[in-house]
């Protein structure tokens, strides 16, 4: 898995390649999926990181993207949208699943990360720090997976409305509606939480 961490800053390498035509090629043509891996790696890994919230889990079920993918890469269907919809909404089926089988099987980490000291060292404002993430991260995995999803796809990928749409299965409108909902949600959990 160092290759996979290696190509998650990477950017599209080949960016003069047809998306479609390399979709095509790569039904046939490993060195063509290999493209479209160093394409959309980074960004898979990253929703997944955001969603599992830990690096081996993140590159593992990235793995199983790709592996998915290109098992049912001959049976995909272009249908007016980036390759990268297809991608993610095979990650998110992946990460759904196995969020459902870690709740029925809870795993205890072993180690505890210590916190660290902030930029100027100063100790007062660190603790003040975490316990300001702590509370965020707190509200944030409160909220129903869909909606953690929801706003990791906008705020972490940068994505609109519509692609997130294409992605869960629901209208641009429908999105709006649910992302309101959703900070409406957050703010009344953060509110709650002291």
């Amino acid at each position: 898995m160092v290759f996979l961490l290696m190509k998650v800053g990477a950017t599209n390498p080949d960016p003069l390649d047809n998306e479609a035509e390399l979709v095509r090629r790569a039904r046939h043509d490993p060195e063509a999926f290999g493209l479209l891996y160093e394409r959309y790696v980074a960004q898979i890994y990253r929703y997944l990181y955001y969603r599992t919230g830990n690096p081996q889990d993140a590159e593992d079920l990235t793995a199983r993207t790709f592996y998915r993918a290109l098992e049912h890469l001959p049976r995909y269907q272009e249908r007016g949208v980036p390759f990268s919809a297809w991608l993610y909404r095979i990650a998110h089926n992946i990460v759904v699943n196995w969020l459902r089988d870690r709740s029925r099987r809870p795993v205890v980490a072993l180690e505890h990360v210590a916190a660290q000291s902030g930029p100027e060292g100063d100790p007062l404002q660190t603790l003040e720090t975490q316990e300001e993430r702590e509370r965020l991260l707190q509200a944030f995995y409160s909220l129903p997976p869909e909606r953690q999803e929801l706003l990791i796809l906008k705020f972490v990928e940068g994505m609109t409305n519509a692609q997130i749409g294409e992605i869960l299965g629901r209208s641009e409108g429908a999105i709006k509606s649910l992302y309101h909902r959703t900070l409406l949600d957050l703010r009344e959990k953060l509110e709650g939480i002291k």
